[in-house]
């Protein structure tokens, strides 16, 4: 068999030993070039035009923000059953101490109902990658919560009970205590923003940021409602 190839690529002219060519029997089909035989073409995909983040569902910090409120109202959603489960035990409620006083816990109320303005103001505006509308209000954002933090300590005051005393202070003390620590977290939070935001440099991605700092305001302002009812109202049912 080995000799009839050779005698066949004789017969053609080209000597027995030369290397196959697109033109001899059994060559592999590649075009020529003027520079010699070419290689086959790859499809290419440029992606240097894609945008480099994402609003919304489209971005991985949507749904790890998502994630992490759903992880962290499913503790204070736990703490208000332990809460109404210790008041099922005790013989009178609250135990040894009076109802927490009204005035501060509703003052705080009204702060954070109204940073919900500024808040969506700073959503839209890192939406629209408006630097310098997001980064004012983002200021704003972060005066309503000095503030709210200020009223929250002398919150702490009208409790009228230690967090040692019996079961009743101590699971007052862990709903506020909790809500007072996201509210921390997220000021410090819309506080490095807006530091980034007038200082720069500003990559694309802090719009997402500040974007989603605001939905996750959304959740501290609402979690705060039914931990209102639990902490002022329950005890003067």
């Amino acid at each position: 068999m080995k000799l009839e190839a050779l005698d066949r690529r004789s017969a053609s002219g080209a000597p027995a030993d030369a290397p196959a060519t697109p033109d001899t029997p059994g060559a592999p089909n590649t075009p020529n070039t003027p520079d010699g035989p070419s290689t086959p073409a790859h499809d290419t995909l440029d992606v240097r035009e894609l945008p480099t983040f994402a609003f919304g569902t489209g971005s991985l910090m949507w749904w790890s923000t998502g994630g992490l409120m759903l992880i962290e109202g499913t503790v204070f959603g736990i703490c208000v059953l332990m809460y109404f489960y210790l008041r099922s035990m005790a013989a009178t409620w609250p135990i040894d101490a009076p109802p927490p006083g009204l005035l501060w816990g509703s003052i705080n109320t009204a702060v954070l109902l109204a940073s919900l303005w500024p808040n969506q103001l700073a959503k839209a505006a890192a939406e629209r990658c408006d630097r310098r509308r997001a980064r004012f209000w983002l200021v704003v954002c972060l005066l309503f919560a000095l503030v709210f933090l200020g009223v929250r300590a002398l919150e702490f005051t009208t409790l009228d009970v230690d967090w040692r005393s019996n079961a009743y202070g101590s699971v007052v003390w862990l709903l506020l205590g909790l809500h007072t620590a996201h509210l921390i977290t997220d000021t410090i939070d819309t506080a490095v923003l807006a530091t980034l935001f007038y200082t720069g440099p500003l990559e694309g991605k802090r719009f997402v940021d500040v974007s989603e700092n605001a939905l996750y305001w959304y959740f501290v302002v609402l979690s705060w409602l039914p931990i209102y009812g639990v902490i002022y109202g329950a005890p003067r049912l």
